[in-house]
């Protein structure tokens, strides 16, 4: 066993924001001295008067085992002897002002079940992996141009049939058996996870962190999530976690005023606090703080294999007025609206990442047009791989939840996306915030009688998947889900005895495999070329066509793709298609298995034209509400 004690160097990288392997040195780390075993502690308080490792083996008396400054750096160091793995803890906080704050290890990797909140001792040594040929391959490929098709899951909720169990949620062992095998049949080729870092509160569904370098205590040990991800890859599935620097809570035993004064955050409420969610905003000019974030997201990638991080809330670190009113916030150096701390911080964990961790993605949540997110920082943007394209996304759910008779009106929701479609890279969301807080279940949302919202909701998942960029939709919504998602309740899985809903599915898992065998629907997301109008215009009809390519692939024909938003069928409609040849249907929504009315027989159309000058017409009978796939 090699010692955890800090040197020099660790204190300069450290001191200069560069320590990307610093969670090796900070928090708890099993250790020896003189042959000695126990736990070496390190923490950095550097505002502290003194500070102390309280816990059981203590009688939670500071007294006993004081930590002594490491020189100037405002680390906390000392050794504990006979002190092992399980053994809870927290540090007493000796303020400048004479007072005691308890507080758990910011670097701490295992907490207490909540409501519990002290950090545990826990090594995340003695995990064998063997996913070697996941991560060789993964290091080889080019993202933009793989298929991505997201599960957004939140083990707390997706199934929960032990109610009388404590805790009550699944665990990552059981979700191998149970969960895995869904997403294998259900044909995604990535899961993003919600709420893994430790957080206490149920309802904050992961979004208020406290525990950084934790998994949380409620679906089991640290190298239990190790063998799902490992279980993950071995099956073919890309795991994506969902990563919060943009804030923290303010529990008493987290981040905030963590030495007596504002460390982690600002100190001034115009930078330091989100009042919309009651939350501190990092300080992001602090190296040390920097240093805590950009080495947590190596952490997830370096010691739990993780493919991804979708990284929460972007656009309130970039705009210093986010959701504020005039006085509210203070403007830059330079008198502007931009976080230049947080805009740098984000080119330095999106490098680092990139440098590091070959294949591995980092995803905004980005609202704003912010120019260049997915631009690589060599070229002056942010660096992230992929952004999550919120404007189709509210256009797209707008349109769709509009009765037929208005959508003529509304035609420009759908043509306005294809404008910046490839200005980045984009991921097409409709995530947990789109079904719930009485934004109803995206099946709820469709109009018309129970048949007609599930003709809208085939078509909408057939243009979500025709669409240029990657996709992502949350947990339920496969199924067709009645009600909103509650965070405290499984999904309602007893729909599925009902054919209808067993007919959702079967599409959608249909769909999900079509587009993975698909190269026309995947490869060109983030090149123009492998797109073209094909009918843009039929407003009045509400009617639209394009076409799906993979430029330079002889092997791939193109896909035409076809919608009809109205329950007007539209038999013998003509798109012009630029090749001659026999065009066969590969997706029909309107199919009696997926639960429609089967109006489209025409397994085989050719493309015919009555002269030399005019172009080469499919003759398509469009079903109402419907949308169909022809490959050449």
């Amino acid at each position: 066993m090699h010692s955890r004690a800090l040197t020099e160097f660790d204190l300069f990288l450290f001191g200069q924001g560069k320590h990307h392997r610093v969670y090796e040195k900070l928090g708890a780390h099993l250790d020896e001295e003189d042959g000695v075993p126990g736990t070496r502690f390190a923490v950095w308080a550097p505002n502290a008067a003194a500070v102390s490792v309280v816990g059981g083996f203590n009688s939670w008396d500071g007294r006993t085992h004081p930590l002594h400054s490491v020189g100037n750096s405002g680390i906390w160091q000392g050794f504990i002897a006979h002190v092992g793995t399980g053994t809870a803890y927290k540090y007493e906080i000796r303020t400048s002002t004479g007072s005691l704050l308890l507080k758990s290890d910011p670097y701490g990797v295992a907490m207490q079940l909540r409501p519990g909140n002290c950090s545990l001792v826990a090594s995340l040594d003695g995990f064998e992996w063997d996913d070697a040929s996941w991560m060789g391959a993964r290091s080889r490929r080019d993202p933009l141009r793989e298929p991505m098709s997201v599960y957004e899951v939140h083990l707390g909720s997706w199934k929960r049939p032990w109610e009388a169990r404590t805790p009550p949620f699944m665990s990552w062992r059981e979700a191998v058996d149970h969960l895995i095998p869904y997403v294998q049949e259900m044909g995604y080729t990535h899961l993003e996870l919600m709420g893994v870092a430790e957080h206490p509160l149920d309802e904050s569904w992961g979004y208020q962190v406290v525990g950084y370098y934790a998994a949380t205590s409620r679906h089991g040990s640290p190298q239990d999530f190790m063998h799902f991800v490992n279980c993950c890859h071995r099956a073919g599935i890309g795991v994506i976690l969902d990563w919060v620097p943009a804030h923290f809570p303010r529990d008493d035993h987290g981040l905030g005023w963590f030495d007596g004064t504002a460390l982690y955050e600002h100190a001034d409420s115009r930078l330091g606090e989100h009042r919309d969610w009651g939350t501190k905003i990092f300080n992001y000019g602090r190296h040390e703080v920097r240093n805590f974030l950009v080495a947590n997201a190596l952490f997830w990638l370096d010691r739990f294999h993780i493919d991804g991080l979708r990284v929460d809330a972007v656009a309130s670190m970039l705009y210093l007025d986010y959701s504020r009113n005039p006085g509210e916030w203070l403007p830059n150096r330079h008198g502007g609206r931009e976080n230049l701390e947080a805009i740098e911080f984000l080119k330095h964990v999106n490098g680092a990442v990139a440098a590091e961790f070959a294949g591995a993605l980092t995803i905004a949540e980005e609202s704003t047009s912010f120019d260049g997110v997915t631009r690589p920082t060599s070229q002056g943007g942010l660096g992230f791989s992929f952004k999550w394209n919120m404007g189709w996304m509210n256009d797209t759910l707008k349109y769709m939840a509009a009765d037929p008779v208005h959508r003529r009106y509304l035609h420009h929701l759908l043509t306005f996306s294809f404008v910046y479609a490839w200005s980045e890279n984009f991921v097409l969301p409709i995530s947990h915030d789109e079904v719930v807080h009485g934004k109803a279940s995206l099946l709820s949302k469709m109009p018309g009688d129970e048949w007609q919202k599930r003709a809208n909701f085939r078509l909408l998942l057939a243009y979500m998947l025709a669409h240029p960029g990657k996709k992502l939709n949350f947990m339920g919504s496969e199924f067709g889900q009645w009600r909103e998602w509650r965070d405290h309740d499984q999904l309602d899985w007893n729909l599925l005895a009902n054919e209808p809903h067993r007919a959702l599915q079967a599409y959608v898992r249909d769909l999900n495999h079509l587009y993975v065998r698909s190269p026309q629907l995947f490869q060109s997301d983030c090149d123009p070329g492998g797109f073209r109008w094909v009918d843009l215009h039929n407003a009045d009809e509400s009617v639209w066509a394009f076409e799906r390519r993979s430029p330079g692939s002889s092997e791939a024909p193109p896909i035409l793709c076809a919608f009809n938003a109205t329950p007007v069928p539209r038999p013998d409609y003509a798109l012009n298609v630029p090749f001659a040849g026999r065009y066969r249907k590969i997706l029909d929504s309107d199919a009696h298995r997926y639960g429609g009315g089967d109006f489209n027989r025409q397994g085989l159309v050719d493309a015919v034209r009555s002269d030399d000058q005019s172009p080469w017409r499919l003759r398509l009978n469009m079903p109402p509400l419907g949308a169909m796939f022809f490959s050449l």
